[in-house]
């Protein structure tokens, strides 16, 4: 069975992987825990840990569960004070962090009672945050400041040298294909791409690498950015030619809910310039790839992954896909 390795974090990782569990595949989901926001935010502090929320929502995407079961684990304790919002899904893996200590020894109980068939990994077990600097020199630290900035992010690291988890370091020796997955590119994406040893294990892996890209543009983030633009930044932070394949839409949205889009989150589709990808020499596999769900325009899971299979089935690098 072929490895992919998928990097991450939050909603664009999960929407991905809901469609991947459906194939053939023997799938590691590495996930960053960086993030500060609202119920993890607050957990982190109590707790002192990483954070769980995005591996949280990962777990879910990931379980061969009922819908009672996944409607249960995302409840949220909104009538409650002293519950502060929080879901069960963040207080289990919160609980069992506790009791643990680690990562390593509470996500096998989870994965064991969701009955998950594949691998998920924390990029690290320290408890770190984001670091942005913008281009007006300012200084913000933690995720959720850094998204919530509408300036434009020059640089990102971490607010000190994370120790890789080495289980990721053994799966991206092993994959067959490294996958960057569709998500915030500066929060959920480059954070997997701040540590040398990582950076250097993935060039040095016989794995081809895959940029699912965007459907939107994120403000402050990626302003303005078309497909290319994309891939140049992930390659500021990995390196001059190490993304082999880009996955992007190349059908124009258009309905009430992109104007909703463009007019109140200042969020524009994502252009595909073949042109240029292929000035970079690039592998671009295009198609309709976006569907509504629940008022958003999200990735189809189930055709992304499909593409995915595909391509790795037929293994073929020499021709543009259109």
């Amino acid at each position: 069975m072929k490895k992919i390795v998928i990097f991450g974090g939050g909603s664009g990782l999960s929407q991905i992987l809901s469609g991947l569990k459906l194939f053939p595949v023997d799938v590691t989901a590495v996930v960053s825990v960086s993030d500060n926001g609202r119920s993890t935010g607050r957990l982190r502090k109590d707790y002192n840990i990483p954070a769980v929320g995005d591996i949280s929502k990962v777990l879910i995407s990931m379980a061969d569960c009922n819908s009672e079961v996944r409607e249960l684990m995302n409840y949220r304790f909104t009538k409650s004070k002293s519950l502060g919002n929080h879901s069960i899904k963040n207080l289990l893996l919160t609980a069992l962090l506790d009791i643990k200590g680690n990562f390593d020894s509470a996500l096998p109980i989870l994965t064991d009672l969701l009955d998950i068939k594949g691998t998920i990994l924390p990029l690290t077990e320290d408890n770190v945050d984001l670091v942005a600097k913008t281009c007006d020199g300012k200084t913000l630290v933690g995720e959720e400041q850094i998204t919530k900035t509408k300036k434009i992010i020059e640089r990102i690291e971490y607010s000190k040298e994370i120790e890789v988890n080495p289980k990721v370091l053994e799966a991206v020796k092993k994959a067959d294909l490294i996958i960057f997955s569709a998500g915030s590119l500066i929060t959920s994406i480059i954070p997997h791409l701040l540590n040398n040893k990582l950076n250097s294990a993935i060039k040095n892996s016989h794995a081809s690498t895959m940029y699912i890209c965007n459907l939107f543009t994120q403000p402050g983030e990626t302003d303005n950015f078309k497909v290319s633009d994309h891939i140049k930044l992930l390659e500021e932070y990995l390196g001059k030619n190490s993304i082999d394949i880009v996955i992007a839409n190349n059908v124009k949205m258009n309905s009430n809910l992109l104007k909703k889009y463009l007019t109140e989150e200042q969020k524009d589709q994502v252009e595909l310039d073949l042109e240029n990808l292929i000035k970079m020499k690039k592998i671009v596999i295009a198609d309709k790839l976006f569907k509504i769900e629940d008022n958003f325009y999200r990735h189809d899971a189930l055709k992304t992954a499909y593409v995915i299979f595909s391509y790795l089935m037929d293994g073929d690098k020499n021709d543009i896909h259109d």
